[in-house]
């Protein structure tokens, strides 16, 4: 049986983490979900690019539905194929190769293709998710959320509580402390909702 200091800990630990995870895409600009998957630093355009270099389609299986298996297949040892010819032609045929798979990929999310995007434009915590999967080690990553978490947080009661010094000395500053006033508790607001929502479901 598992002890209350034990279950209190392990409770503090799952809260933080989801308000973590949430915040940094709530209180935060992030980079829109089809960045990841359009880009060439996401994991879907690596296993493409993979794929073709050991000539291995089953890599990239996954990333489509079933019912476009064929579609790409195809489309897969066409491009293959055509690896020795004219570089010029290759990298064409590469590149819509590249394109389809994406599309196709983006059509399964029932989100739309907007174009396949350069290396460098995933967001920077997409990018430290990925790595930690790939060298099995969260710490890093979690460290980081806690950090920026801490940070914006702090920024934000900063602000609203310089601004409360002056909100009576003018409509104007008066506004600028509401804006500031409300975007500060609505972000508390959240952390409470989240916690309170994880304790109710491990209750």
């Amino acid at each position: 049986m598992k002890s209350i200091n034990y279950i209190m800990a392990e409770t503090l630990f799952k809260s933080l983490l989801i308000i973590s995870l949430t915040l940094i895409f709530s209180l935060v600009a992030v980079q829109p979900a089809g960045a990841h998957c359009d880009s060439y630093d996401g994991p879907v355009l690596k296993d493409a690019v993979k794929a073709l270099e050991t000539n291995n389609v089953e890599l990239i299986k996954k990333w489509i539905s079933a019912d476009d298996e064929a579609e790409l297949v195809a489309l897969f040892h066409k491009t293959y194929d055509l690896r020795n010819v004219d570089q010029v032609v290759y990298e064409i045929v590469q590149t819509h190769f590249y394109e389809t798979f994406v599309r196709l990929h983006r059509q399964m999310e029932g989100a739309s293709y907007t174009g396949l995007k350069p290396a460098g434009t995933t967001g920077k915590i997409v990018v430290m998710s990925d790595n930690a999967l790939e060298t099995g080690d969260i710490n890093h990553l979690l460290n980081a959320l806690s950090n920026h978490v801490n940070s914006v947080l702090k920024e934000k009661y900063e602000k609203v509580a310089a601004l409360e010094k002056v909100k009576n000395e003018s409509p104007e500053k008066g506004r600028q402390f509401v804006a500031a006033y409300v975007d500060y508790t609505h972000s508390i607001e959240t952390v409470h909702e989240i916690v309170d929502r994880d304790a109710v479901h491990l209750h």
